[in-house]
C-alpha cells in the first residue's frame, strides 16, 4: 500500500517541476519582450548585423499598370451614300495617303438623278430668261426662285455621286475592313467620309496612324491622383523580351471606367517605336509620378517612425546609435533624408541571428526565441543564441 502511494506520488513531483520551469521560462519571454520594445541591450551574440551605406542619387517614385499597344490617331471611312460595294480597292495592312480611293458602291441610280436635277436646272434657267424679258415682278421672283431650287437639287445629286467613292481621309494603314464586294453598305447621315478617333471602331474601312502609337492601361483610382499629363513612363513589352521605350502621360480620363475594380483610362505617347511592335500588344507600363535628384538615401527598411519619431541606427565602430532623421521622398525602395546623416554612413537593416530557425528582429534589441519553443520532446527551444538542444 505505501508503494502504491509512492508511485503516485512522483508524477506529482514531475509536475510541479514542469510548472515551476515554465514559469521561469515565461518570466525570461516578458524580460526579454521588454527589451526588444526598450531597445536598450546590444545584439546577441552570434547574431548579424545587416548594414548598408548611405548613398547619394536619384530617388523616384512611380505607378505601374498593365496596357496594350494602339495607334494615337484612327479614323474610320464610310459611304455617305449606301448601295452595292462594287469594288474595294485595298485590303488590311495597305498604307495609303490622304484622298486615295479605297472603295466604291453602284452609281447608277444617283447619276441618273444627277442627269434629271440638271436638265430640270437648265430649264429652269430657261424659264428666268423669259421672265427677265417681258415678266413682271413677281413672275421674275418666282422664276428666280425655281432656280435656286434646282441648283441646290444638283448640288445634292452631285453629292451623291461623290459619296459612291470612299476615299481615305487621313494617311495610315488599313487595319480593318467591314464589308465584301457585292454587299451592301448603309450611307452616312453624317455626310462625311471619316471621324476621327482614337477609340472608333466603326466604319466601312479603318485606317491608323502606325508612326505615332500609344500604351491604352487603367491605373487603379488611388494612383490616378498620383498623375498628370506630361509625366514620363517606360513601357516593356510583354511578348518581345528586352523591348523597352519611353513615353509621357498624354491623356488620363477624369471618369472611371465600367467595370467590378474602379480603373481609370490613361494613354502614354511613345517617343519612338520599337522594332517588331504591333496593334494589340501587351505591356507594362511604369510611370514616374515623384523624383529628387542628387539626393541622400537609405533603404525604405532602414527608416522606422514610432510615436510621431522618425530614426534610423547607424553603426560606427561597431557601435549602433538610434538617430533622429528628416526624411522627404518616399521612393519605391528608397527614402529620401533631409537632414540627420551623411553620406557613406553605415545604417542598419536588420539584425539576423544565428540558429535552427534564422529570424530577423529590429535593430536595437537583443536576440531572440531562435530555438522554437518545446523541440524535441523536452525543453529543446533556448533563447538568445544558445544552440538548439533535444529533450532531456
Amino acid at each position: 500500500m505505501l508503494a502504491m502511494r509512492l508511485r503516485r506520488a512522483i508524477p506529482l513531483g514531475r509536475t510541479a517541476l514542469l510548472n515551476s520551469a515554465l514559469g521561469v521560462l515565461l518570466a525570461g519571454g516578458g524580460t526579454w519582450a521588454y527589451f526588444m520594445i526598450s531597445g536598450d541591450a546590444e545584439p546577441a551574440q552570434g547574431s548579424t548585423v545587416r548594414t548598408v551605406a548611405v548613398a547619394q542619387g536619384t530617388v523616384t517614385a512611380t505607378v505601374t499598370a498593365d496596357g496594350t499597344i494602339e495607334s494615337a490617331n484612327t479614323m474610320s471611312a464610310d459611304f455617305t451614300t449606301g448601295g452595292t460595294v462594287t469594288a474595294i480597292k485595298v485590303k488590311v495592312g495597305d498604307r495609303v495617303k490622304k484622298g486615295a480611293v479605297l472603295a466604291t458602291v453602284d452609281a447608277t441610280e444617283v447619276n441618273e438623278s444627277l442627269a434629271t436635277a440638271e436638265r430640270n436646272l437648265d430649264a429652269a434657267r430657261d424659264a428666268l430668261d423669259r421672265a427677265e424679258d417681258g415678266g413682271d415682278d413677281s413672275t421674275i421672283a418666282n422664276a428666280e426662285n425655281q432656280v435656286d431650287q434646282a441648283e441646290s437639287a444638283v448640288a445634292a445629286a452631285r453629292r451623291a455621286v461623290n459619296g459612291t467613292v470612299l476615299k481615305a481621309p487621313m494617311a495610315g494603314t488599313v487595319v480593318a475592313i467591314s464589308g465584301a464586294v457585292g454587299g451592301s453598305s448603309g450611307g452616312s447621315s453624317g455626310g462625311g467620309n471619316g471621324s476621327s478617333s482614337s477609340t472608333s471602331s466603326s466604319g466601312f474601312i479603318q485606317l491608323a496612324d502606325l508612326t505615332k502609337l500609344q500604351v491604352a492601361a487603367g491605373v487603379a483610382e488611388a494612383d490616378a491622383t498620383r498623375l498628370k499629363t506630361g509625366q514620363r513612363a517606360t513601357v516593356a513589352w510583354n511578348a518581345l523580351t528586352g523591348t523597352t521605350a519611353t513615353g509621357k502621360v498624354s491623356a488620363i480620363s477624369p471618369t472611371a471606367s465600367d467595370g467590378n475594380t474602379v480603373t481609370y483610362p490613361i494613354e502614354v505617347l511613345l517617343d519612338s517605336i520599337p522594332e517588331g511592335v504591333r496593334l494589340g500588344q501587351t505591356v507594362s507600363l511604369t510611370v514616374t509620378v515623384d523624383e529628387v535628384a542628387d539626393a541622400v538615401y537609405v533603404p525604405a527598411a532602414a527608416v522606422r517612425t514610432a510615436g510621431g519619431r522618425t530614426t534610423v541606427t547607424v553603426v560606427k565602430d561597431g557601435v549602433q546609435e538610434t538617430r533622429s532623421v528628416e526624411i522627404g521622398l518616399k521612393g519605391d525602395s528608397y527614402t529620401v533624408i533631409v537632414s540627420g546623416v551623411e553620406v557613406g554612413e553605415q545604417v542598419v537593416l536588420a539584425t539576423v541571428t544565428s540558429g535552427t530557425n534564422n529570424q530577423q528582429q529590429f535593430p536595437g534589441g537583443p536576440g531572440g526565441l531562435t530555438g522554437g519553443g518545446f523541440g524535441g520532446g523536452g525543453f529543446g527551444g533556448t533563447g538568445g543564441n544558445r544552440p538548439a538542444g533535444g529533450g532531456r
